[in-house]
């Protein structure tokens, strides 16, 4: 068995992202499920690592480049992952224990500086740890965290693939 190219490696890590998205917007839009400030963060950084992954196969570099991008890559999915495990931990308080719910993205962005509404939106709100869906007990955010997980797996492969 061969193992495919970095090129299509990177196509696949795309069309997977998109697939994610395609996901969330249909749970959205949809079902009706609205997305929290965590929720909001995941889909950033899912698009963040579609991008890198489109531009590294559309860049196609060499063996270095193939590293340097799949390393952008893993990182990406590595910030991803730490957004969906704070909201796993947020949907495991105990009620008492879950912070106020906060005011909404747009209100955030008219009033405050962006580097502020970012770190607003990394700790999350009362609304993040709300469990709205589940498959199999597993949670929207845990399975992101899965998704990750697959895709820091994959760049991972991209690092220390023998050239």
């Amino acid at each position: 068995m061969t193992i495919p190219s970095p090129r299509i490696i990177n196509i696949l890590i795309f069309l997977g992202c998109a697939g994610l998205m395609a996901v969330a917007l249909f749970f959205e839009h949809v079902v009706g499920l609205e997305p929290c400030y965590l929720c909001i963060m995941q889909r950033l950084m899912v698009i963040s690592t579609g991008t890198l992954a489109l531009l590294a196969a559309l860049h196609n570099p060499a063996a270095l480049g193939i590293k340097i991008y799949a390393v952008l890559l893993t990182l990406s999915a590595l910030g991803g992952g730490l957004v969906s495990i704070r909201q796993l931990w947020l949907q495991s308080l105990p009620a008492d224990q879950v912070p106020a719910c906060g005011p909404g993205i747009d209100y955030l962005l008219d009033v405050f500086p962006i580097v502020e509404v970012l770190e607003m939106l990394l700790k999350g709100d009362g609304s993040c740890a709300e469990v709205l869906w589940s498959l199999f007990g597993i949670s929207m955010p845990g399975w992101v965290l899965f998704a990750f997980a697959g895709l820091m797996a994959i760049s991972l492969f991209q690092v220390f693939r023998s050239a």
